[in-house]
């Protein structure tokens, strides 16, 4: 006799054309952790295929819902499905504090980045008629390894549904554009020794007291402040991890320095490689992960005219983007992109996640505004 699963959880349909806070909840309300979005993806599909001005293409848990209107221009709408894990106890369910535009919502993806998402959802089935023919991507596995990403799944696979003239990722950035992002880059940086007895130490050379001379490098580097097409970029070298040691009482051979290099957008991954292994002359180096950044993608008359709407509605000027977000995957298409979306990056995976929802109701108007004209 077979065991036949437990059902999971069953999730009232999401309502587009109703309240935005309220689809803003439902939509945080679905557990959509990475590796975890078929019931998210599941009710978004669904929404997307009730409104027959778009045609929808499914690709495991990324959904491209497009117009083909024969417009002059064409916009990328892009947003990721997935959160980080949840809070022990559970930051779900959602819960609204205040009133109006004044309320704050809190909880698992309140910022990162399911406003973002239900702003874009409820426009996409909204706009029947737009000025400039969106396409509307919703991807998956955007909080882990780059290999999973739904998005990279699609450049690779499905590269024609990711044509634009300006792409839009719907990153927190408090409601105002963040231009580009940076690039980012993780070396090993080793350092050797003998291994001997802790008790007869002189026998052998310690390596972990040897990567002392590696932090000190670290500690005294001074990051650049690069302006790129007229926004600053704050270049940061870190030690993110350290590992080194066999046992308690041995004196150990090898220690390890990972880096992370964070590089502005002007330079490329080879140069950024070649940056790090200047900096640590004389030791092994082994580059384990890079990814290029983006430049501001500010300069088409698209993009400015985006961002002269948002400026209106808002007062903020545009800003770089201090990170790495999935921006550069349309640079590297040749789609120039921003990241404009509600929630403070700051509250990005924090266990107090929250966001107000003037943000979310600033981005709705912004996108609408500019989509429709």
């Amino acid at each position: 006799m077979h065991e036949t699963a437990a059902p999971g959880p069953t999730y009232p349909p999401l309502d587009p054309s109703g309240d935005l806070v309220r689809l803003w909840r439902a939509v945080c309300d679905v557990p959509s952790v990475s590796g975890d979005e078929t019931a998210l993806a599941d009710l978004v599909e669904d929404a997307l295929r009730a409104a027959p001005h778009l045609d929808v293409v499914r690709d495991a848990d990324a959904l491209v819902a497009r117009t083909d209107l024969g417009r002059e221009h064409r916009v990328v709408v892009a947003g990721h499905l997935d959160t980080v894990p949840l809070t022990d106890p559970p930051n779900l369910p959602t819960r609204l504090e205040g009133e109006g535009d004044d309320a704050v919502l809190w909880g698992r993806g309140t910022v990162d980045m399911l406003g973002g998402l239900a702003v874009q959802l409820a426009l996409a089935v909204a706009l029947d008629a737009p000025a400039k023919d969106v396409t509307w991507v919703f991807y998956d596995h955007e909080e882990v390894q780059a290999d999973l990403n739904g998005l990279g799944r699609l450049v690779r696979h499905r590269p024609e549904l990711l044509a634009g003239d300006l792409a839009i990722l719907g990153e927190a950035t408090n409601a105002g554009i963040e231009g580009g992002c940076k690039g980012t880059l993780r070396a090993e940086v080793t350092t050797r020794g003998v291994a001997a007895h802790s008790g007869r130490p002189w026998a052998g050379r310690n390596a972990v007291h040897a990567a002392a001379e590696v932090l000190g490098r670290l500690a005294a580097y001074r990051a650049r402040e690069v302006d790129v097409d007229g926004l600053v970029y704050r270049e940061g070298m870190s030690a993110v991890r350290i590992a080194g040691g066999t046992a308690n009482n041995v004196v150990p051979d090898r220690c390890t320095v990972t880096v992370n290099y964070r590089f502005a957008p002007s330079i490329t991954v080879a140069e950024a490689e070649a940056h790090v292994r200047e900096l640590f002359d004389g030791y092994d180096v082994v580059v384990t992960d890079a990814a290029p950044g983006a430049r501001p993608g500010l300069d088409s008359p698209l993009a400015r005219d985006f961002a002269a709407t948002v400026l209106g509605l808002t007062g903020v000027e545009p800003a770089a983007k201090q990170g790495w977000t999935d921006v550069a995957r349309f640079s590297a298409l040749g789609v120039p992109a921003v990241n404009f979306g509600p929630g403070d990056p700051l509250l990005a995976h924090k266990d107090d996640e929250r966001c107000p929802v003037a943000d979310v109701r600033t981005c709705y108007a912004a996108l609408r505004e500019w989509l429709t004209r």
